[in-house]
């Protein structure tokens, strides 16, 4: 037995009688209790809060003298599961056991550190320290560690030697240096595998090693001094454990897996339905559009607020939206937290009291890019109220499937504007959070049998689990732009925000089309979490107006990406159930490569491709890592190429280099128009033979790709695939587990073995001879039958 846990009877007495016997201590340290819940440390100049969360995460708070505890947390929903834990008090040291991370408490002089597993994670340096802007807690690191994390920036994936600004902030046209922009979460993670996250909304600062002396300082304006240690046994358990702390992503709607025609912006109806049919009349799939600013407003200026269609642009919104529903394409409508003073819902928003107001209680206005303006303020009840029920009346009245909520840093947000809860300072980075969180719960209030579709550029720490789907903000259109995109999307998925994409094509600026920037950039679309071109106007960002050449190799990728549904959806149910990110650094499979922790232009799509996109023009080859330990395999020509280094590779015009684990089984469909038409009852299931692979499965996750919560629900189906190799042979597996309201079907089943270099000498389903077809040129064997998954399916292929 662990000799923690002989102290635990011994240890409860002791903390019920240290503090009631006054023992007086000559140092700060004053003695402890253990409390219902939380177990206090006490010392000259306040107390510390320790709670058990699970004995992966440990929560620590200190409160100055003269402060009352804050309790709330507007990223933690985790309740503290039931945890043995034994405090152990030495003379020296004072020390708290779990099962997994440790606290020790050296009593003089007064320090604070963190094991997990018998592994030094993190320790205090100084403590809490105040000075006359600022309150600071600050920590040791060791001088090797890379730490990742802040939200989403253009640093390199290794922060360290940055003092980073907490201020939610958009940086227009962004290129490859960005230290601030519209996601700074209070948030490191660290090469050694755990976490630290700092519960605190207001603004602030971050210091990962600035000074290059191993110190991390969190430095706020105010509130909480708590912080959470999320420790893992490896990546995804880390990652499972940080979005069990703060929220798991609900799986979005299938058509958000689709492709979007979108622009800055859509003038009227008029341009918006010949837009859509254009995407018909050349047969590109397609499933929502989105509409910036003008559906309420004929210029960009003075009109934003109005949150009403404009009549004389959109004579008939209503029948458009039913029009490019019944063709499988959804409406998405932009919305911004602004109603300026020139525009028809002020003098509603002002009687009604739904502003943000100065320290009299008027409407607190002031100018910015759109006009003069106030904020609605979210955080009154009223406020909250008034804006929900205009989404409510375009998703009941119109039939608006989605939204598109910008400028949510917010944009402009002046100090000394005071909301309902507190100063602009204290929630500006907590805003666009509590705005998703305000559309979310309004759906499962008024609207609970849709998914709802929440697109924004600002939130904070958990913002994922109100399905927020995060995008990279104002990127420039260069290949300057393009470059960093890979950095931001892995580093956002490994705090939670799984959804991390960018506009494609690129967003600013541009005066001239670059082609070949813009299909490659496309090509990367393919692989990441949401397919959306989006631009300014003057360079169209859809494909359906480019040049013919430049056109089909656009429907190329958009019909891969269709494709690759199945696969790309069951991948987004894994974020959903584990809080894997859908795009991953190379370092999950291989914490211990240390030339991996810094890389960032390849990545895993998955737990099966390694994707590595065409950042520079004109090039004919580039070097790839392939990570070590198993071998690739081209997804375009099937060529092999071995784990371990880097290897250099063609590069085609119609494709970015992109590869498949040995082992890896991929399920695809024919493309679709619409994911309206998706079905798995077609199904082609590629998998990838490898004589070193002994062992592999793979799966499916199907629902109607609506209902929200369908596995919970029981209305799902997930399809397994395994495989076993021995000498000679190989053997394929197929089963199903079905949710409990959902009906299994006959799929027609097409099984494509890449990699077989001579024919099979014999192929079996359920002990039956069947002939098959093999490729010598493709080194492919395809086998095509029925199933029903109420029933398991074996295969055998004598090689």
């Amino acid at each position: 037995m662990n000799i923690k846990f002989l102290h635990f009877a011994v240890s409860i007495i002791v903390a019920s009688t240290i503090i009631s016997c006054k023992k007086k201590y000559e140092g700060s340290y004053q003695g402890y209790k253990n409390l219902n819940g939380y177990i206090e440390v006490y010392k000259k100049d306040g107390k510390y809060r320790f709670k058990i969360y699970s004995d992966k995460i440990i929560e620590t708070s200190f409160i100055p003298k003269g402060e009352t505890f804050d309790s709330t947390s507007h990223a933690v929903i985790l309740k503290p599961r039931l945890t043995k834990t034994a405090i152990v008090d030495s003379d020296s040291i004072l020390t708290i056991n779990t099962n997994g991370i440790d606290i020790h408490i050296t009593k003089e002089p007064f320090h604070i550190s963190y094991t997990y597993k018998g592994k030094e994670l993190i320790s205090e340096k100084d403590g809490y320290v105040k000075t006359d802007s600022l309150e600071i807690l600050n920590f040791n690191l060791d001088k090797d560690e890379v730490i990742y994390g802040a939200g989403s920036r253009v640093v390199g994936m290794n922060r360290r030697g940055k003092r980073l600004q907490l201020y939610n902030k958009a940086h227009y046209g962004y290129e490859t240096q960005s230290e601030l922009m519209n996601f700074t979460m209070p948030l490191v993670l660290s090469s050694k595998i755990y976490a630290v996250h700092f519960d605190n909304a207001p603004i602030g600062f971050l210091d990962i090693d600035s000074e290059k002396d191993n110190t991390l300082g969190y430095e706020t304006i105010g509130g909480r001094k708590t912080y959470q240690v999320i420790a893992g046994d490896d990546w995804k358990n880390l990652m499972y454990e940080y979005t069990e702390l703060t929220g798991k992503q609900p799986l979005p709607p299938r058509w958000a897996f689709g492709n979007f025609a979108s622009r800055f912006g859509y003038h009227s109806e008029r341009e918006t339905r010949e837009t859509v049919e254009k995407f018909a009349k050349d047969s590109i799939p397609l499933d929502a559009v989105i509409l910036d600013i003008y559906w309420f407003g004929k210029d960009i200026k003075g009109h934003m607020g109005n949150l009403e269609f404009l009549k004389d642009s959109f004579p008939n919104p209503k029948q458009m939206i039913n029009d490019f529903a019944i063709n499988g394409v959804k409406t998405v409508l932009i919305t911004e937290p602004f109603v300026l003073t020139s525009s028809k819902k002020w003098d509603e928003a002002v009687s009604k009291g739904v502003l943000g107001t100065d320290i009299e209680g008027k409407p607190f206005t002031y100018d910015f890019y759109f006009g003069n303006t106030g904020i609605i303020d979210i955080y009154n009840p009223k406020g909250k109220e008034w804006f929900w029920n205009i989404y409510k009346e375009h998703v009941k009245d119109f039939g608006v499937a989605g939204w598109w909520g910008d400028l949510g840093e917010p944009e402009v947000h002046p100090s000394d504007l005071q909301h309902a809860v507190g100063s602009a300072d204290e929630v500006h980075n907590i805003y666009g959070h509590d705005w998703a969180r305000m559309i979310q719960e309004g759906y499962h209030k008024d609207f609970a049998d849709q998914r709802p579709f929440i697109l924004m550029r600002a939130g904070y720490s958990g913002s994922q689990r109100f399905g927020m789907i995060p995008w990279s903000g104002d990127v420039n259109r260069t290949w300057g732009g393009l470059q960093p995109q890979t950095e931001i999307a892995l580093q956002m998925g490994m705090q939670g925000m799984g959804y991390m994409h960018s506009d494609l094509g690129g967003f600013a600026g541009g005066e001239t089309f670059d082609a070949e920037l813009y299909t490659r950039w496309l090509q990367y679309g393919v692989f990441q979490p949401i397919f959306r071109p989006h631009a300014q106007e003057h360079i169209a960002p859809e494909p359906v107006f480019h040049d013919k050449k430049t056109k089909a190799l656009a429907k190329k990728s958009i019909e891969l990406r269709y494709s690759l549904l199945p696969y790309n959806y069951t991948i987004a149910f894994n974020n959903n159930q584990t809080g894997m990110p859908l795009m991953r650094p190379l370092f999950f499979e291989h914490s211990n490569d240390k030339e991996l922790l810094e890389l960032s232009f390849t990545y895993l799509w998955g737990d099966d491709f390694l994707v590595s996109p065409v950042i520079q023009p004109g090039i004919a080859s580039m070097d790839v890592p392939f990570p070590k330990g198993i071998n690739w395999y081209d997804f375009f020509t099937g060529e092999k190429f071995e784990g371990g280094g880097y290897k250099t590779v063609n590069v085609e015009k119609d494709h970015i280099p992109v590869f498949v684990k040995g082992g890896a089984f991929i399920p695809m469909i024919a493309p679709v128009l619409t994911t309206d038409k998706y079905s798995t009852k077609d199904l082609v299931l590629h998998f990838y033979y490898d004589s070193m692979v002994k062992k592999s499965f793979g799966t499916l996750y199907d629902d109607d790709g609506k209902t929200p919560m369908a596995f919970e629900n029981g209305k799902y189906e997930i399809l397994k695939f395994d495989s076993k190799t021995s000498s000679g042979e190989l053997s394929i597996y197929l089963s199903a587990k079905k949710g409990i309201n959902y009906t299994s079907s006959d799929r027609n089943i097409s099984l494509v073995i890449h990699n077989i270099n001579e024919k099979p000498k014999s192929v079996k389903i359920d002990d039956r001879s069947i002939s098959f077809d093999w490729s010598e040129e493709d080194k492919t064997v395809v086998l095509s039958f029925n199933w029903n998954s109420a029933e398991t399916k074996n295969m055998n292929i004598l090689l």
